[in-house]
């Protein structure tokens, strides 16, 4: 399971799938926790506001294993240093 991580290019991809997870969770919770008319059963609509706390979650993690791999990759440059003269 280790091996996996070693690649950047796998942690690329397993990233994209954990940010486009997370969108479509908070999505789907902010729709069913705000947006739906209808009434909902109890125990749904708390798995609906949780949503909305899971899906960000799982935004933020695949942003930084993003950033984590691109620049293992070498895909990322360093930011420029200003000068001071």
């Amino acid at each position: 399971m280790l091996a996996f991580f070693e690649s950047p290019l796998n942690v690329l991809r397993l990233s994209n799938r954990v940010l486009v997870a997370g969108l479509a969770l908070l999505s789907v919770g902010l729709y069913g926790a705000y947006l739906h008319q209808g009434h909902l059963p109890l125990g749904l609509l708390v798995t609906m506001h949780a949503l909305t706390v899971i899906g960000p979650t799982l935004l933020k993690i695949g942003y930084v294993m993003r950033l984590v791999s691109e620049r293992r990759l070498g895909l990322v440059h360093a930011p420029a240093r200003a000068c001071h003269a």
